[in-house]
């Protein structure tokens, strides 16, 4: 049995500012970083033997916290990048409701075409769902790899992979800063959801999903 942990990126003062980030590359923060190193030394007990990470600064800053205590190299991969938001990129949320409005409630209903070209969850779903499998076949059976990802990226990826409707999927809160979601690859029971949301200091406040 795999074990997968798909595990997000820490904060960034996009977040801290409720702006969103989608595919544009902002970095960690001090706190960000902090929080690498902490959630870090919490998942090298784990024994990973793999580390696969988004391409972006935040992800992959944040898997490189992890690679320093393991000493594994870690591979990039942009399928794990966040949703492209398209012309929410740059806007706070508040800005989006004010400016995009229909856009905004179509977004907050959890539906799928959101317009304003950001992307659809159906694709972001397919394409992150796809690099966690391939991330779990590069570690032979029961081993752990790790993978560096971003909050809206991790849960719908991970509501593909499980085969969840939208409508299940919505009840799972965002996952916070440097928290992670555990997987398992059973070969007869298939993919398994072990633990969600899990991390150091979990009343933390919840930012944005972007």
């Amino acid at each position: 049995m795999t074990r997968v942990i798909v595990w997000r990126h820490g904060n960034t003062d996009w977040n801290a500012g409720h702006r969103v980030q989608g595919q544009t590359d902002v970095p960690l923060n001090d706190l960000g970083r902090r929080q690498a190193v902490e959630a870090a030394e919490l998942l090298v007990r784990m024994r990973p033997a793999a580390i696969v990470s988004s391409d972006l600064r935040r992800a992959a800053d944040t898997a490189a916290a992890l690679a320093a205590l393991t000493g594994l190299s870690v591979g990039t991969d942009d399928r794990l990048r966040e949703r492209y938001f398209g012309a929410w990129q740059g806007l706070t949320m508040r800005e989006v409701a004010e400016q995009r409005p229909q856009e905004h409630a179509r977004w907050t209903a959890g539906e799928d075409v959101v317009g304003g070209d950001v992307e659809t969850l159906d694709d972001l779903g397919k394409r992150v769902s796809e690099a966690i499998q391939d991330a779990a076949r590069l570690v032979p059976d029961g081993q752990t790899v790790v993978v560096a990802t971003h909050g809206a990226a991790a849960r719908q990826g991970v509501g593909h992979l499980l085969g969840w409707p939208r409508e299940q999927l919505r009840t799972l809160r965002a996952l916070q800063n440097c928290h992670w979601v555990e997987l398992t690859d059973d070969p007869v029971r298939g993919w398994q959801l072990a633990a969600y949301n899990v991390g150091v200091l979990a009343d933390r406040p919840v930012p944005p999903p972007v």
